[in-house]
């Protein structure tokens, strides 16, 4: 997992080479005044959903793993918390491959790490995450979903 604010975010692209495309389209697109849907970049290994959530209690927010792709959550209008467990830690719990995701609705998160508007996280697929906790009944987000 990393934590930073977007002016950093370019020191990163060499983590994944698809990181670059992702620091230009923010660097070309204003994200916050994106409406809501997915936005493809590169076919299916690089693409942008902005979307509006629920804000949830962090009791109420669901862990979840990908295994194909990394996501780099952008919160646009507001803060927004994210619980946080390594996947090491995580039980052994049925894959959904069709949607790059598996749930851990009843587990809660181990820590939280609180997120503002400027700021992103990027969440490797061994990083079990807990996304849309806010006290704000809506969040306006942008989710990053890159191939690993």
């Amino acid at each position: 997992m990393i934590i930073d604010t977007l002016d950093n975010l370019a020191k990163y692209v060499g983590v994944n080479p698809l990181f670059k495309d992702v620091v230009e389209f923010i660097e070309s697109e204003d994200l916050e005044a994106m409406e809501p849907g997915k936005y493809t970049i590169k076919g299916n290994d690089l693409f942008v959903n902005i979307a509006v959530a629920k804000g949830k209690a962090p009791d109420e927010a669901v862990l979840e793993t990908h295994v194909k792709m990394i996501d780099i959550q952008i919160p646009l209008d507001g803060p927004e918390t994210f619980g946080y467990t390594p996947l090491c830690r995580l039980p052994e719990t049925p894959y959904n491959a069709e949607k790059d995701i598996t749930k851990y609705p009843d587990l809660m998160a181990e820590s939280f790490i609180d997120c503002q508007p400027g700021m992103f996280a990027i969440f490797f697929p061994q990083d079990g995450h807990a996304p849309c906790i806010s006290m704000a009944p809506e969040i306006k987000k942008a989710i990053f979903k890159v191939k690993v």
